[in-house]
């Protein structure tokens, strides 16, 4: 049976370490009969290096990683190349509508009202195709909510969540909601926290939406692997086939 792990980048946050574990644990509770495990890029522990190499059978490794990047076109594919090159990688998180999905219940927990003006706060990336992964996601919070959505780094990436949020002070909005693109407690919620804005959501943390979109990413890979490898096998044994065949000479 195919084993799903969890790589996620790793935090110095406990409060960001207990999220993820809890999130592995709802994954675990939505299929019981399948292996589910976590690990880790950097920072935390297990590192995923080790946990790969110690499993048996097949591994689909998802990424608990909302957009490309670094992470997931270099570190990633590196580290699972090394330790275990016959697992497969899935697609990171988002963007998703069940993103989407959980993004709109957070800020309704910490108070939205229809007349805030809302910023999706991501972490940010050098890479202008992660950039558009999160510009894609406020898109997709923009139609759930029915109002302009803007995305915003607090890191790399422009505009920074400082600025958003300085042009949005310019504007008539009454108050300023900043959408929490994270998916743990840590360094990047505690920078966004910071800014000044009326209300910050809790990041995207432990949520049943969250565990269905692992599952279809590991079922999506699972099924693209499992197809892709009955092409092989079906084209081997037609050429071995077609050797076979006796040729008729005149």
């Amino acid at each position: 049976m195919t084993t799903l792990v969890l790589a996620a980048h790793g935090t110095r946050s406990a409060a960001g370490e207990e999220t993820l574990a809890g999130l592995r644990d709802l994954v675990r509770r939505a299929r019981p009969g399948r292996r589910v495990e976590l690990a880790f890029l950097e920072i935390s522990s297990p590192p995923l290096a080790g946990v790969l190499a110690d499993l048996p059978g097949p591994v689909v490794v998802v990424p608990l990683l909302l957009a490309g990047g670094y992470h997931v076109h270099i570190d990633l594919p590196a580290v699972v190349a090394a330790a275990r090159p016959d697992a497969t990688v899935a697609a990171p998180l988002g963007p998703h509508p069940l993103l989407a999905a959980v993004l709109a219940r957070r800020l309704a927990a910490a108070g939205l009202r229809h007349t805030d003006a809302v910023v999706l706060g991501a972490a940010g990336s050098s890479d202008p195709a992660a950039l558009d992964d999160v510009r894609a996601a406020a898109r997709l919070l923009s139609a759930r909510l029915s109002r302009p959505v803007r995305a915003a780094f607090a890191s790399a990436g422009s505009p920074t969540t400082a600025e958003a949020l300085e042009g949005l002070r310019a504007t008539p909005a009454p108050r300023i909601a900043v959408a929490s693109y994270l998916l743990a407690p840590g360094f990047f919620q505690s920078r966004l926290e910071g800014l000044g804005a009326d209300l910050v959501a809790a990041p995207l943390g432990v949520d049943p939406d969250l565990a269905e979109l692992v599952w279809r990413r590991f079922d999506q890979t699972a099924w693209d692997s499992s197809l892709s490898s009955r092409m092989i096998s079906s084209a081997l044994s037609s050429r071995e086939g077609t050797k076979s065949v006796p040729t008729k000479s005149s």
